[in-house]
């Protein structure tokens, strides 16, 4: 059999082009996703590192820190090179450390991606994601203002988090949604519809927490001693299957390593047999369905 590799690239919006990996920045604060990280300078190198490896598709969060992420990857990286896709989000507020409230008021989304623009030196966001739907306000109301602000230049596409393919269909009646970025990958595979929906769409699905593998990846279980035959890590192997899965998928993976972010970003150039994947995708249908 032949090797597959994966699309090199992803479209956005079909107009911005990225690599199939990108980069998380929420593990780049502290504890409880609040506040500065232990090591700021250290995150600034790596910020840097990411981008020398290729990587050009940031993705961020107001409340991450809150808006420490951004700070960061502006001390980091700018002037941002040309290419370089910045993807943040509004719509969770935080009262403190591991506490996130979904608020979608209007006017609330439109002061965070005002201060969004501030804080990461933008004239516009290349991708706003609303980061959760707040059942407290109509969806219509909280996709309106962000086309507002597409409207005023200030957004270039609109993304979802967190969404079911009803919610993304009500969405798209007021403006054209880009991405979708929903939990995904070995270990959980509920969002299979709208990822489905997403690839008869043309919609780039970005899969949070990409690298979780439940017990596959343990210490001589499944997924890693297929790893150590094949002279990868399971990391490798759960990102490469994530991209071969779909040619829409965008994962993001997190880290505060330097060495795993080069094994993250290696992982788009593996060429894996057929059966290998096939291999990795029976051990994760036997891992949810607890027949392992």
């Amino acid at each position: 059999m032949q090797p597959v590799t994966s699309a090199p690239t992803v479209s956005i919006g079909g107009e911005l082009t990225t690599g199939r990996i990108g980069f998380g920045t929420l593990q780049l604060t502290g504890p409880g996703e609040w506040g500065p990280p232990s090591d700021p300078r250290g995150a600034v190198r790596l910020l840097r590192r990411a981008v020398d490896l290729g990587v050009r598709f940031i993705d961020t969060a107001d409340s991450y820190g809150p808006f420490v992420t951004d700070q960061l990857i502006r001390e980091a990286l700018f002037p941002y090179p040309e290419d370089l896709i910045i993807a943040t989000k509004v719509g969770q507020s935080r009262q403190g450390p591991g506490q996130w409230t979904a608020l979608g008021r209007p006017e609330y989304l439109r002061q965070q991606v005002e201060l969004s623009l501030r804080f990461l030196g933008l004239d516009t966001i290349d991708l706003l994601q609303l980061h959760r739907i707040d059942p407290k306000v109509p969806l219509d109301d909280q996709i309106g203002v962000l086309a507002d602000l597409q409207q005023e230049g200030k957004i270039r596409h609109i993304g979802l988090c967190k969404v079911t393919v009803e919610q993304i269909e009500s969405a798209r009646q007021v403006a054209p949604i880009a991405t979708v970025q929903n939990l995904y990958n070995l270990s959980d595979q509920s969002s299979e519809s709208v990822l489905n929906y997403a690839e008869r769409h043309g919609i780039t699905f970005i899969p949070w927490y990409p690298l979780a593998t439940g017990k596959l990846a343990v210490h001589g279980g499944p997924l890693d001693t297929l790893a150590r035959t094949l002279g990868h890590t399971p990391s490798q192997l759960a990102l490469a299957w994530l991209l071969h899965r779909s040619p829409v998928i965008l994962p993001i993976p997190g880290t505060t390593s330097q060495d795993h972010l080069e094994e993250n970003v290696a992982s788009a150039q593996l060429t894996l047999s057929p059966s290998d994947y096939t291999v990795i995708k029976e051990l994760a249908t036997a891992q949810q369905h607890g027949t392992m």
